[in-house]
This record gives C-alpha cells, sequence and structure tokens, in this order.
C-alpha cells in the first residue's frame, strides 16, 4: 500500500519539470547567459586592469621601473680592511638577499636581473690622447664593479675582466670591460688602458681587456643606467660656450670595487632590484603605490636601513609609472560603469519579463489550485522550489563558464554578481506570480489601455519614481559629470534615469494617440486598421516594463556605438593633425627645400590625386599686440588657440591657395577661403630672383589668436622669406602644414623665397613606391602616412579591454532588446493565434491575417524606437561633457594630441538599434501570422476556451 500510495503522489517538481520542458529549458539558458555575463564583466575589468599594469611596468624605461637602494662609501673613520670589505661581493650579496627578503607585498623582484656592485657618481676626466674629442674636450668615464656581467653580456673580443690578485683600496691596477658601442664611439680596443686618478692624485691604471655585447639591451642589467650600454654626446654647461663631449662608462672585474674607495669620483654601493610584475593584479595598485611611499620616506625605509646601513636611501619611480595607470583607469572606469549599468539593468528587466511571461501563461493553473484552497504561502514555496532547481544549476554553470572564458580576475566579484543573477530569478518570479493571486480572481478580465485607467496606487509609484528620476537628472546637470576620485554612480545611472522617465512619460502618453487616431479609423471601410488599433491598445506588450527594457537596451548600445565611434575618429583626427595629409614630404631640417622635380615626380605617382607645396616656416616673431579687440572677420569654422598675448611666435605658412584648398576639402579640415589669398595689387607675384619693399602688404589668412594679435590694420614682420606686411583677411581654426595652434597663411608666390618645404598629398599611393621616389632624388626627406601613423595608436592592454567590454556591452545590449521585443510579442502570442483563427472563420484571409498583426505590433514598435533615440541622445547630451576619450584613444602614444576629445552622438549607434527594434517586431508578427495561418482553425478553437 505505502508502495502505491508513493506511485500514485508523483513529486511536484518532477511533474511540473516534465510538463514543460521548453519554458524549464528557456528560463535555464536565458539565466545562464545572464549570470555568464554577469560573472564575466568584474573578471573582465579585473583582468584588463592586470594586463595593463604589468604592461605599464614592463614597457617603461628600466631607469624609472628599477629599484634601487644606495649609500656612500664606507665611512674613513673605519679600518680600511672593514671598508674594503664592505665594497666586496660577499657583502653586497648579503645585503641584496636581506633586502630581496624585506620587500613588502605585492612587490616582487626579477631576481634573475639584480645588480649590486660600486660605482662612481661623478664621472672623471680621461685625458688619454687617444680617446675622441669631437670639440677639443676630453671625455668624462664613470666606472661600476657590478655584479653579473658574463651572465648578461657575451664576450665579443679580448678576455672577462678579473681579479687575479684580491683588490684594495691600495690597488693601483685593475681590469675592465667596454661594450661594443662604447668602444666604437670611443675607438677603445682590447689592451687599451685608461687612467684614472684616486684622491691623492695617483693613478689607478684600468686595463681594457675585453669588448663585450649585451644579451639584452633593453633589460633592467643594461638599461637602469643607459652609460653602462651606450655612450652619449653631451653638452658642457659648465663652459660659457656649446661644446660636447663623450660621456660612457668602463665595466671593472666584479671585485673591483674597493679601488674606487681610493678615488675622488664620490664611489657608492648600489642595489637594484627590477621589479617583477607577473604576480600583481589590478586591484594591487593602490597597496602597491602605499608600499613604494613607505619604502622612499617611511618605516619601509627605516627597514631598509637596518639593512643596508643608516645611510641608505631607495629611489624609484615606479611609484609614477603606478599612479599614471590609475589615472588611464580611473578616466576609463566612469564610461565601462555606464555600460555595466546599464547593461545590467536591461538584463534585470528582461529577467523579470521572462518572470511575468511564466506568470501569465500559468495564471489559470494557479487561479485554480487558489480557489481550491492553496495557500500563498504553499503556491509559493512550490513555485520556488521548482525556479530554484532550474535556476541556481544555470547560475553556477554561468559563473563556472565565466571563470574558465576569462582566466584572470578575483574570484568573489563574479561568484556575487552570478548569485545575485539566480538570487533575483528565485525571488522575482515566485514573488510575481503569488502576488497575483491574493485575492481571487474572475477568469476573463480584460485589460484595456484605451478604456481601463491605471489604479491610483500605480499612479502615486510612477510619479514618484518620476519625480526621483528628474531630480537625479536635473542634479547631474546642474553638478556636471566630472567625477573625481572614482565611479560615481548617479553618473553612471544615467541612462537608466532617462530611460525610466521616457518610459514612465510614454507609457501614459500612448493611449491618447491611440484614442485619437481610433475614431477616425472606425469610420473607414476595411476592419483592418481600427482592429490593429483596438488590439494595439488592449495588448499588454505595451506596458512600462517591456518598453523601459528597450529604451534601456538602446540607450547603452548607442552609448557604447558612440564611445567606439569616438574613438576612432579621435585617433583619425590625430594622425590627420599629425601628418597634415594622406602622405607628407618634408626636408630634413626645417630650411631644407623640395626640387621642382621631385614635387613633379610625386605628383605624378598612382594613387595621389592631390598634391600642395607648403613653404614653412617656423617660430616667426610677431609685432606687439594690438590695443582693444582685433582680428578679421572669421573666414573659416570654429575658433581655437591661445589668447593674444600668448601669439607672440608663429608659423609662417606659405601655400598655393587653389591646391590647398582642394587639399582642405579632401582631408576634411575646416574650408579655407582661398579666394582671399589671391596676389593681385601690392601682393602681386614676385619675378624669380626680385626683391619686394617692406612696405608690401600680402592678405593673410590667421590663427584666431594671432589675428587678434596683429590686429585689422596691415602689421610689418620679418621672415627668412622676405620682409613684407600683413593684413588679416580671415581665421581659420587649424591648418593642415603645422601642428602649431599659431600660424599665419599668406600666397607662397608672393614671397621672395618660394620654393617649399614640404609637399603635403592626397589619396592613396603605394609607401613603396613614394619612398623610392623620394629616395632617387638623391637628397634625405622625411616620408610620412596618415595610414602609417594612425597604426601608432595601438592599444595597451588596458584600453583594449575596455573597447572589448564596450563592444560586448552593445552586443549584450542589442540582444536584450530583440529578447525584449520576442518576450513582450510572446506574451501575447496565444490571444494572436486565437484572434486570427476567429476572424478567419468570418471570412479574414491570410494575406489580411498578416497586414492586421504587422500594423498592431507598428505602434509599440514605432514608440519603443522613437524613444530609444530620444534617450540615446539625450544620454550623450547629459554625459558628453564629463566624458574625455583620449585615455580611451590616444593614451600612451607619444606626440599624440592631448587635448579633450568629447563624446559626440553617432548616428549610425542612434538609428541601426532602433530600427532593428521596428525591423524585428515586424519580421515577428510576419512570421507569427504566417505559422497561424498554417494551423487550423479547428486547432485554435477548443470548446471552453475562453481565449
Amino acid at each position: 500500500m505505502r508502495h502505491n500510495d508513493r506511485a500514485a503522489s508523483a513529486p511536484w517538481i518532477r511533474t511540473r519539470l516534465r510538463t514543460a520542458p521548453g519554458a524549464a529549458t528557456a528560463l535555464a539558458v536565458l539565466v545562464l547567459v545572464t549570470a555568464f555575463l554577469a560573472a564575466a564583466f568584474p573578471r573582465a575589468v579585473d583582468a584588463y586592469e592586470t594586463k595593463g599594469l604589468r604592461h605599464d611596468i614592463l614597457t617603461a624605461d628600466a631607469g624609472r621601473s628599477t629599484l634601487e637602494v644606495a649609500r656612500p662609501q664606507p665611512g674613513l673613520e673605519l679600518p680600511q680592511a672593514q671598508r674594503d670589505d664592505e665594497a666586496r661581493s660577499p657583502e653586497l650579496a648579503r645585503i641584496g638577499a636581506g633586502l630581496l627578503k624585506a620587500l613588502p607585498a605585492p612587490l616582487r623582484a626579477d631576481t634573475s636581473s639584480v645588480a649590486y656592485g660600486v660605482r662612481t657618481s661623478k664621472p672623471a676626466v680621461a685625458n688619454e690622447p687617444w680617446l675622441p674629442r669631437p670639440e677639443a674636450v676630453p671625455p668624462q668615464l664613470s666606472y661600476v664593479a657590478q655584479s653579473g656581467l658574463k651572465e648578461h653580456a657575451t664576450l665579443a673580443s679580448g678576455a672577462w675582466p678579473t681579479t687575479p690578485q684580491e683588490v684594495t683600496s691600495d690597488s693601483r691596477e685593475v681590469q675592465g670591460a667596454v661594450t661594443e658601442e662604447t668602444a666604437a664611439e670611443l675607438k677603445v680596443k682590447a689592451g687599451a688602458t685608461i687612467t684614472l686618478l684616486t684622491a691623492a692624485q695617483e693613478p689607478i691604471t684600468v686595463t681594457i681587456t675585453g669588448i663585450v655585447a649585451p644579451r639584452d639591451p633593453q633589460g633592467s642589467y643594461w638599461s637602469a643606467d643607459p652609460l653602462l650600454r651606450t655612450p652619449s654626446l653631451v653638452l658642457d654647461t659648465a663652459s660659457p660656450f656649446p661644446v660636447h663631449y663623450w660621456t660612457g662608462t668602463v665595466l671593472l672585474a666584479e671585485d673591483s670595487g674597493p679601488a674606487l674607495l681610493s678615488t675622488a669620483a664620490e664611489p657608492v654601493l648600489f642595489w637594484r632590484i627590477p621589479p617583477d610584475p607577473a604576480g600583481l593584479t589590478g586591484p594591487d595598485d593602490a597597496r602597491l603605490t602605499s608600499v613604494i611611499a613607505s619604502l622612499e620616506s617611511g618605516p619601509g625605509l627605516l627597514k631598509v636601513r637596518e639593512i643596508a646601513g643608516d645611510t641608505a636611501v631607495f629611489a624609484t619611480g615606479l611609484g609614477h609609472i603606478v599612479e599614471a595607470n590609475a589615472r588611464m583607469r580611473d578616466a576609463i572606469s566612469p564610461v565601462i560603469a555606464v555600460a555595466a549599468l546599464g547593461i545590467g539593468s536591461v538584463a534585470a528587466v528582461v529577467l523579470l519579463m521572462t518572470g511575468g511571461l511564466i506568470a501569465g501563461r500559468r495564471k489559470a493553473e494557479l487561479a485554480l489550485m487558489r480557489s481550491r484552497g492553496g495557500s500563498l504561502r504553499g503556491i509559493g514555496g512550490r513555485l520556488l522550489a521548482e525556479t530554484a532547481v532550474t535556476v541556481l544549476p544555470a547560475s553556477a554553470l554561468g559563473l563556472l563558464l565565466a571563470t574558465l572564458a576569462v582566466g584572470e580576475g578575483r574570484f568573489w566579484p563574479g561568484a556575487l554578481a552570478a548569485a545575485g543573477v539566480g538570487l533575483l530569478v528565485c525571488v522575482a518570479l515566485p514573488l510575481r506570480t503569488t502576488l497575483q493571486h491574493i485575492r481571487p480572481t474572475l477568469h476573463g478580465a480584460r485589460e484595456d489601455m484605451v478604456s481601463a485607467r491605471p489604479s491610483r496606487r500605480r499612479t502615486v509609484a510612477e510619479l514618484t519614481l518620476l519625480v526621483l528620476a528628474v531630480g537625479a537628472v536635473t542634479a547631474l546637470r546642474r553638478r556636471g559629470t566630472s567625477a573625481e576620485g572614482g565611479t560615481d554612480l548617479l553618473v553612471s545611472g544615467a541612462p537608466v534615469l532617462v530611460a525610466l522617465i521616457a518610459a514612465l512619460v510614454l507609457v501614459r502618453l500612448y493611449p491618447l494617440p491611440l484614442r485619437l487616431a481610433t475614431r477616425p479609423v472606425a469610420r473607414l471601410r476595411g476592419a483592418i486598421g481600427f482592429l490593429s488599433l483596438a488590439r494595439a491598445g488592449r495588448s499588454s506588450a505595451g506596458g512600462a516594463l517591456p518598453l523601459l527594457a528597450l529604451l534601456l537596451a538602446l540607450a547603452t548600445a548607442a552609448f557604447g556605438g558612440s564611445v567606439i565611434a569616438g574613438i576612432g575618429d579621435a585617433r583619425d583626427d590625430a594622425a590627420l593633425a599629425s601628418v597634415g595629409a594622406d602622405a607628407r614630404i618634408s626636408g630634413a631640417s626645417e630650411r631644407a627645400t623640395l626640387p621642382d622635380e621631385l614635387v613633379r615626380t610625386v605628383r605624378d605617382l598612382d594613387g595621389v590625386t592631390g598634391a600642395a607645396p607648403v613653404r614653412v616656416e617656423y617660430s616667426v616673431n610677431m609685432p606687439e599686440a594690438v590695443a582693444g579687440d582685433g582680428g578679421a572677420d572669421g573666414g573659416g569654422a570654429g575658433t581655437g588657440g591661445g589668447g593674444a598675448d600668448e601669439a607672440k611666435a608663429a608659423a609662417l605658412v606659405g601655400v598655393d591657395p587653389a591646391s590647398y584648398a582642394e587639399l582642405a576639402r579632401a582631408t576634411g579640415l575646416p574650408a579655407f577661403p582661398a579666394a582671399r589669398l589671391k596676389a593681385t595689387g601690392s601682393s602681386a607675384p614676385l619675378p624669380e630672383g626680385a626683391e619686394a619693399g617692406p612696405d608690401r602688404v600680402l592678405p593673410a589668412i590667421a590663427s584666431p589668436a594671432v589675428a587678434a594679435r596683429l590686429g585689422k590694420e596691415p602689421r610689418a614682420i620679418e621672415t627668412l622669406s622676405g620682409d613684407f606686411k600683413v593684413q588679416i583677411v580671415g581665421t581659420v581654426p587649424r591648418v593642415a602644414s603645422v601642428s602649431p595652434t599659431d600660424f599665419l597663411v599668406v600666397n607662397s608666390a608672393a614671397l621672395e623665397q618660394q620654393a617649399p618645404t614640404t609637399l603635403l598629398l592626397t589619396g592613396a599611393p603605394d609607401p613603396g613606391k613614394l619612398r623610392a621616389a623620394v629616395e632617387g632624388s638623391g637628397k634625405e626627406y622625411a616620408v610620412q602616412l596618415r595610414s602609417e601613423e594612425r597604426a601608432r595608436y595601438v592599444n595597451t592592454p588596458m584600453q583594449a579591454g575596455a573597447e572589448r567590454i564596450y563592444l560586448a556591452a552593445v552586443a549584450a545590449g542589442a540582444g536584450y532588446a530583440l529578447l525584449a521585443v520576442l518576450l513582450s510579442l510572446l506574451q501575447t502570442a496565444p490571444e494572436r493565434k486565437t484572434l486570427l483563427a476567429r476572424l478567419r472563420t468570418m471570412g479574414l484571409t491570410t494575406g489580411q491575417g498578416r497586414k492586421l498583426l504587422a500594423f498592431e505590433a507598428t505602434p509599440q514598435a514605432l514608440l519603443a524606437a522613437g524613444g530609444g533615440l530620444f534617450t540615446g541622445w539625450a544620454t550623450i547630451v547629459l554625459l558628453s561633457p564629463g566624458i574625455d576619450l583620449v585615455p580611451l584613444a590616444l593614451a600612451g602614444v607619444a606626440g599624440s594630441d592631448t587635448s579633450p576629445v568629447l563624446l559626440r552622438t553617432d548616428l549610425w549607434s542612434l538609428a541601426l538599434p532602433a530600427a532593428g527594434v521596428v525591423a524585428l517586431a515586424a519580421a515577428v508578427a510576419g512570421v507569427q501570422a504566417w505559422w497561424a495561418s498554417r494551423r487550423g482553425s479547428i486547432t485554435e478553437l477548443r470548446a471552453g476556451d475562453s481565449r
């Protein structure tokens, strides 16, 4: 009997899962994808921050990143034997090992490149006659006895320097080596000797026994002090005349340090410890900054002095590297937070919509259970257990997949995010379902938006949310969007706030046009228009929740697309500002001119569509500023440059007006008023070799600052191209030929010296053929290509990671938007199929059925698309003043323009997602009508079905 009873009462969860496996599987897949995205986001942020920090440390100059502990030579009051022992390798190695052990976490050392020894801090003059003296000044050399020479170099010639006998302070002969670069520049050969004087002016003979080649020239061993590897020609600051001399380093044998103690070159003991960033993570930057500050001037320095001596000092530039990385991260984080909060809100709304769809499909079932005495607690508990069995494993699997997909990152943030997804679904679905059955409901109640009025509670709740959202947006607009010290949730939540306001307002206004349109349509002869409007007003697909999901998804996608487009535009503009055109040919020096034959040869190359010869002369002194506001009427768009008092020097640009105006049009620069530079009258072209008087007046186009300085009247200037007067006839904010913001453009035909110094090209010439043509001229000229300059703006790991996250955010936003459309249409799909079946019995054709469903879906789709356009535009307008795209677009590229790059609205990012919503709604309606036409009316219309 017990066995029969057990068999008769099947478990509820197993029964439900067997009854509706499709719905359970769909919910599990949705939760799996959402949990995966939620868990992957913090791990991806950690990953790109970690890679960015490691990349910045690895690629930084070794002289900045290396940790160096140094102290002066042992005191003269100590016995000589003790002083010598402290400068030998065993004692230095012991101290070095202690320093390595004392490094506080998260600092770790690259033990393979640790170096220690004795070096001179003051270069000593080398008077050997065979050493080069470029300007009759003898070279000055440094000497270092550093550990690990044989491990970090190979012997190119000669022999390794050794210590045949123990070296002391009294030793007067030591052996050394130099690198190949030092030997080549200073003419050093194996066997040469160099004299180093002691403090008592006694000679120490340094015999160069070998020439060595660094194994890793860019490694910290050789690059922490670049003179170890490469000599340098430096300016003698002590001389009243500008003379130069060579400086370099001689590498002594490892145990030769005591010999340097007797010199006057201020020897110091040092330990160089390169950091190993392999164990660092992005969140470690705060601790790393604190640890470095402690080592420089805090408790850490006291620990260092306990090991290395009371006079030891700690120096490194690693803190500045970490701080620069943190500044970039802080600049990128607000942009990423907008995407995260927007997509997270869309995902939460879509999960709630899924719960609403499931609740709507099971409304009759649960109403029957409630009418037969089922308690809300019992029904809710069963729904919770039924949901948890499906959702919790899906959340765990999503977390596992995110952990495997993004291998680097903290575990707990991702785990909490995945758990939050599972908890939201487990709580929201049973709660929403059971709340519908607090009171028994009559079957067949109808909800019509055109005639039914929302309850007072709903009205109060919507008004409260609306007031809070409007207040938050107003405060954000007044306060500004520049967040200092981290991510501002109010700024990051701007898309959510704007979408919430738009959704609440549009849902309330939505019935009004339907009500107005229904009356005239009802008088028309056909029934399709009236039925579609009536169905659109009655459908619950027009509720606030689906509309909010669509608006959020569209706003986030538009914002992300505008960020990505803005990065590309900023890099294109920076490349154009650097080169000036698609290609640029200029001389090796400012005064080098281009021959006419080269100009003609290059102009005739395949792919060259335009050529503009330009004569550029930099740093031309400007006259004193005129009193009051001078300047000519602008001939170009925009304003730029500095003030009139700052434009003391400017670049003089001589152009051919026609070709230069064409160049400006082809490259997208501001329109150039070429007609104003027409050379007529006193500014007519000069015959070749003729000289112009200083009273000659040339029309000029200037930058706004130069125009304000010179005023409207003719002003005299002196240039290498001739002395003349200029009269400002127009302004432009920028020109293609020069990067300075202060410039003066004149007609080159009116100059005494007309030979161009630069040739600007448009088109797509072959780089190899272009360089070959330039090299064939027989002189050295610099060739720059805009495409090559654009390629310099490669992504650092942090920039690349942020861009990938934004691409994923745009894709996820589009996916959730499509899912929101599908869910809103699926919620009323049974009613649509029943309606078509009934209307077919009354003579509705298949074509008319498709039109009916398409017309019914159009109002909601247009509402969502229009609202999405507005929400995306408003979000960008609201956030753009506080978002600078330079850290994402141009950071880390030497010589790039770092002026702010503000976020601009990208039309395609706004229009494409909105058009996709309309297209998807029409496609779903068409597919639904086609599928319903294949099923017979008897299948849909069953006895007792009240749909």
